[in-house]
C-alpha cells in the first residue's frame, strides 16, 4: 500500500500538472505502518528516510517473491528459477557495504566484519567551518578499542585491546550522507551550526574504498535536505537537481522555485545525496 502511494506521489510530481504536490496520501498510509510519524510533531528526517527506504524495500521484495511464486506454478516453469535473495530496487540504488577491519593488539590477528548501509552518519569536527572530506576523515579514521570496548579475540582466548578501521567494500549508486548536527555536549544535546562545505561534483571516495571494490568512486551532488531551527523547533526544506535540465530547485512546503547553483551551498545542510 505504501509503495503504491509513493508511486502515485512520484507520478503527480513528474506529470507537472500542479505548481506543487502535497504528500498527504503517502504520509497517511506510511503513518499506519509507523505510528510515530503519523503525529503532527517534530521528527528527524534521517530516521524517516531510513524507515521509508526499508518500507519500500520490503514492499518491492515481497512483490518479487510473489512473482517468482507465480512463475514456479505456471506450466513449463524451469527448475532454474532463482529464489528471492532479499534484493530490491532500493538495495540496488542505495545499499552499500562497509567492512570493519579489526586487529588484536596482542597477537596481531586480523578479521573483517561486513556491515550493509543505506545512510552514512558522519561526525562533524569541532570547528566553525569544515569540509565534507573532513567529516569523511573523522568517520574512517582508525579507532582503538580498550576497556569496556575490548574485543574477545578468538586466537588469544580472552578480551583484548584492538584497533578497528572501516572501509567501503561496495559503493552504492546513490550514497546518502547524514551530517550529525545533533550532538551531546556536557550531558546536554545541542545542534551544531558548523558550516560544512560540500562539492557539487567530483566527490572522490577512493581514499576510503577497499581494494576489493570495483565500483565507481566519484559522485556528483543531486539533492540536499536542510534543517533550520533547533532541537525543539525546526523546518525542513530541500534542494533538488533536475535530472534532465540540470537546474536546481528549492522545495519549501508549497513554494517550489528555481535557484542558482550558488544557493545550494547552505549552512543548514543535514542530508546530502550523491
Amino acid at each position: 500500500e505504501s509503495a503504491t502511494a509513493f508511486g502515485c506521489l512520484l507520478s503527480d510530481m513528474w506529470l507537472g500538472e500542479f505548481d506543487h504536490v502535497s504528500p498527504e496520501a503517502f504520509h497517511s498510509v506510511f503513518g499506519k505502518r509507523y505510528p510515530t510519524f503519523s503525529k503532527r510533531t517534530q521528527h528527524d528526517a534521517q530516521e524517516f528516510l531510513i524507515c521509508m527506504l526499508d518500507d519500500l524495500h520490503q514492499a518491492f521484495k515481497e512483490e518479487v517473491r510473489a512473482q517468482l511464486c507465480q512463475e514456479r506454478q505456471s506450466p513449463g516453469a524451469g527448475a532454474s528459477t532463482r529464489s528471492s535473495s532479499g534484493t530490491s530496487i532500493i538495495t540496488e540504488l542505495f545499499e552499500g557495504e562497509l567492512s570493519h577491519g579489526i586487529r588484536c593488539l596482542t597477537c596481531k590477528a586480523h578479521c573483517e566484519r561486513p556491515e550493509s548501509f543505506t545512510v552514512l552518519s558522519l561526525p562533524i569536527p569541532p570547528t566553525r567551518v569544515c569540509s565534507l572530506q573532513d567529516c569523511l576523515e573523522c568517520f574512517f579514521q582508525p579507532d582503538t578499542l580498550t576497556q569496556n570496548n575490548q574485543i574477545h579475540c578468538y586466537w588469544c582466548g580472552g578480551n583484548q585491546d584492538a584497533t578497528v578501521k572501516a572501509s567501503i567494500t561496495k559503493a552504492p549508486q546513490i550514497i546518502i550522507f547524514h551530517l550529525k548536527r545533533f550532538a551531546w555536549q556536557d550531558k546536554s544535546k545541542r545542534k551544531l551550526s558548523t558550516t560544512v562545505c560540500y562539492p557539487f561534483s567530483d566527490l572522490d571516495l577512493s581514499p576510503y574504498i577497499s581494494t576489493s571494490c570495483r565500483n565507481t568512486t566519484e559522485y556528483s551532488l543531486c539533492a540536499v535536505v536542510n534543517h533550520a531551527g533547533d532541537l525543539d523547533y525546526g523546518h525542513y526544506t530541500a534542494f533538488c537537481k533536475h535530472s534532465v535540465t540540470k537546474h536546481w530547485y528549492s522545495f519549501d512546503d508549497a513554494q517550489v522555485t528555481k535557484i542558482p547553483d550558488s544557493e545550494v551551498q547552505a549552512d543548514t545542510a543535514y542530508l546530502l545525496f550523491y
